[in-house]
């Protein structure tokens, strides 16, 4: 539940240990490189390592190559593996070379059968008519032009009686176009305003000068050379396997080596050179720094230093979260939002709980959270979408919730036997639609509220704290001075609501209301002063003021309606009752068969239509309500460089 140490490395050796290096931090799986330019303040002497990744490309192509072919690269490990880097690229040129072959001829071979059917299909539409294409193409005066006109283009022919040259003879017809032929006299002009009539009409003309003797022949003849094509694409396939039955495991090995190379050069554009020695700068965890320098130990000529991640916090350390597996579900929507910087805390594990808890309560069915967290499996199994398993606990968190307010299906008593046999009760503790219970329900979101926006403001002055920000851990209205504002105005309020306590006295507005207002007011000298700067006032007074004061007012609308924003947990509640009440209602109106469709359909599109808005709703809350008072989330992501990972 928080971001995971690193280290800054700085590793300087001769040019000629280089590679060694470079083969260590790839193989390592744990080196993040960085920019060496920025860790340095002096940099005149240095120079970029300009040299061409030669293994960029043949890998693409040796990629591109056996995807089109339809085969599986994996990457593996090399063990024991005594090939030089030419010798690679030779043999990846040779096998790419002889797949193309193949793959060119696939697709031609596989181009030729669409077309040979396509063709078997349109001109099947002109058989039994007994025409014979080869005369018909010889008219002197007329030229015919076959193919198809689409049924609402044929409807509008009536409308051209006047033209007794637009004429059009089908053949067949199917549900979308009507085949024939319309003919054209040869005279000048006429020719051309015809063919525009039946191009306005959409007639897709059918190339027929290749057609000999009659369709039923030209069929014939289509259909002997597709035979031949077929066997073709027989011999095509055979080939293919039998090339890769050979050769599989050696091109797997050879297209794993060459990921290696790549991987290697991905490392290299971060080396600069400094006379005849060269500088990489990069991170790893702080727990693998043993492992790391002991291997960099045997490389000779090489030197390295070690700064904690706390200490190059200008460079933006980049950042490993570290959650337990639960926990770690819900890295999906701090990524979304963005990761949190290396001095900052990790929000995942209030996600977890906010999330899972909210959703339960605003989704309290035990039947559709089951249905919900069922989907929401089978969407992470099936299609490995990173919100199925989130779906997973929300639903189950569901059934926690539905088996409280005795709800199955949006049938709300299905569960009294099990309240009268395990608690002794004749019915479910919570009737949610009862005029007393909403009036909870809506006490208690409140409560939700306040509850929630006093730990997000802890934990803002923790985060602060971590960040060095005076400023936001003690003057902010998420800091100190705002967490003594905002709960000691809730307890007065409380207090004063209930009968017989009288906390709001001239003594306590002024310690514990007006006093932390005023600090707020002021926050940016007093954040200042904290720091240590010189140049502490707001260079006009008048103008801060102002810009305070209207700061200050938005600032005590945004605790009432920020708390308020949280009555959409009860809301929801009351909803999803109301939702499945019309359904029973309808339901009860059809009656029947009917019965018992409208309870499915109804329970789907509620479960489909809540599920979503519950989504969408607790989202927002954490990310508005709860986020937006102590999380910034501008980190970067450790990335270490690994061989055989395909980039995003």
């Amino acid at each position: 539940m928080s971001v995971k140490k690193v280290k800054a490395i700085n590793i300087i050796g001769m040019l000629s240990e280089l590679d060694k290096v470079i083969k260590f931090c790839g193989d390592s799986e744990m080196f993040h490189p960085d920019d060496a330019m920025s860790f340095y303040s002096n940099t005149q002497d240095f120079t970029p390592l300009s040299d061409k990744n030669p293994y960029a490309a043949p890998l693409q192509s040796l990629r591109s190559t056996a995807d089109m072919a339809g085969l599986s690269l994996d990457f593996v490990k090399l063990t024991d593996f005594n090939v030089s880097d030419k010798g690679v690229l030779k043999y990846v040129e040779i096998t790419v070379e002889k797949l193309e072959k193949l793959v060119n001829d696939k697709l031609r071979i596989k181009q030729d059968i669409d077309s040979c059917k396509r063709k078997i299909e349109q001109v099947g539409h002109f058989t039994g008519g007994n025409l014979d294409f080869t005369e018909i193409m010889k008219c002197k005066y007329i030229t015919p032009s076959f193919g198809r006109l689409p049924n609402e283009s044929f409807a509008k022919l009536e409308s051209f009686d006047e033209n007794p040259f637009v004429m059009f003879f089908p053949c067949t017809q199917d549900d979308t176009h009507h085949w024939g032929v319309y003919f054209s006299p040869n005279e000048p002009g006429e020719k051309q305003n015809i063919d525009r009539i039946f191009s306005s009409l959409y007639f897709e003309k059918l190339d027929v000068p290749e057609i000999a003797g009659t369709p039923e022949d030209y069929i014939k003849t289509l259909e002997n050379k597709l035979s031949e094509l077929k066997t073709a694409q027989e011999k095509n396939k055979k080939e293919l396997d039998e090339f890769w039955s050979e050769e599989k495991e050696r091109c797997v090995k050879y297209y794993s080596r060459l990921q290696e190379l790549d991987c290697y050069h991905a490392i290299k554009r971060y080396v600069y050179k400094y006379h005849g020695s060269f500088i990489l700068v990069g991170w790893i965890p702080a727990d693998k720094e043993k492992y790391f320098t002991q291997n960099l130990d045997e490389i000779k000529s090489v030197e390295y230093s070690l700064s904690d991640g706390r200490e190059e916090m200008k460079h933006s350390p980049p950042v490993i979260l570290k959650n337990p597996p639960f926990i770690r579900l819900y890295e999906f929507y701090v990524k979304m939002y963005g990761l949190p910087s290396y001095n900052e805390l990790d929000p995942t594990a209030i996600v977890a709980f906010t999330y899972t808890l909210f959703f339960g309560i605003m989704f309290g069915d035990m039947g559709q959270g089951l249905v919900v967290a069922i989907v929401g499996f089978l969407m992470w199994k099936l299609k490995k979408m990173e919100i199925g398993r989130i779906l997973i606990p929300c639903g189950i968190s569901g059934m926690v919730f539905g088996s409280i307010y005795g709800s199955v299906f949006g049938f709300e008593h299905a569960l009294d036997p099990v309240y009268k046999a395990l608690f002794g009760l004749d019915e479910k503790p919570v009737e949610v639609m009862n005029a007393e219970t909403i009036n909870i329900i809506i006490y208690g979101s409140v409560a939700i509220g306040i509850v929630t926006i006093v730990i997000s403001m802890l934990m803002n002055i923790v985060s602060s704290l971590k960040r060095k920000d005076p400023e936001s851990a003690f003057f902010g209205a998420n800091g100190i001075a705002g967490f003594v504002f905002y709960v000691s105005l809730v307890v007065g309020l409380v207090c004063q609501m209930l009968p017989g306590i009288e906390l709001m006295n001239p003594i306590y507005i002024v310690c514990l209301i007006v006093i932390p207002l005023v600090i707020m007011f002021l926050r940016e000298p007093l954040g200042r002063l904290a720091e240590g700067k010189k140049k502490w006032q707001p260079e006009s007074w008048g103008e801060y003021c102002t810009q305070s004061f209207f700061e200050l007012f938005e600032m005590c609308l945004s605790y009432v309606t920020n708390t308020m924003s949280f009555l959409r947990i009860g809301a929801y509640i009351l909803v999803h009752a109301g939702m499945m009440l019309v359904v029973f209602t309808l339901a009860e109106m059809i009656g029947g068969a009917g019965y018992i469709i409208m309870i499915i359909v109804g329970n789907g599109i509620v479960m489909a239509l809540e599920a979503l808005l519950v989504a969408i709703q607790v989202l927002r809350l954490d990310y508005y309500e709860i986020f937006s008072r102590f999380y910034i989330g501008e980190g970067r992501q450790f990335t270490p460089v690994v061989a055989g990972k395909k980039e995003n």
